[in-house]
């Protein structure tokens, strides 16, 4: 894969937490961990997280609106993740109603395996 259309997406206070390649998203082990229609990013899980902002964050509203779960798309294949990427930009302040996802809820790109490795299923 080339990283030169990799898109770093960074957390509110300028940390890079993962690559935006086409449509996928993945964290920085190169592991597919979402996805995007449009703007909107998904879980592998097919739930929603929130927007793709144009300041390269995941952003959503904090009262999360309900919306059904979305059959995932083939998954690519793993990347290389290069060792660093360009500073963020100037990451505007965000209003109270608006929560950034990798910094509320980080886990909800990580797989059930992770969260119990003892998981059987």
């Amino acid at each position: 894969m080339n990283s030169t259309n990799l898109v770093p997406i960074y957390r509110s206070d300028g940390e890079w937490v993962a690559l935006l390649q086409d449509r996928y998203l993945y964290n920085l082990r190169g592991e597919w961990i979402g996805w995007l229609e449009g703007r909107a990013v998904f879980t592998r899980d097919g739930e929603y997280a929130g927007e793709l902002s144009n300041d390269q964050r995941i952003l959503r509203q904090r009262v999360r609106p309900q919306r059904q779960l979305r059959p995932a798309p083939p998954p690519p294949p793993p990347i290389r993740v290069p060792p660093r990427v360009p500073l963020a930009p100037l990451l505007a302040e965000l209003a109270w109603s608006v929560v950034d996802i990798f910094e509320e809820e980080p886990e909800i790109f990580e797989f059930i395996s992770e969260i119990r490795p003892d998981w059987e299923g």
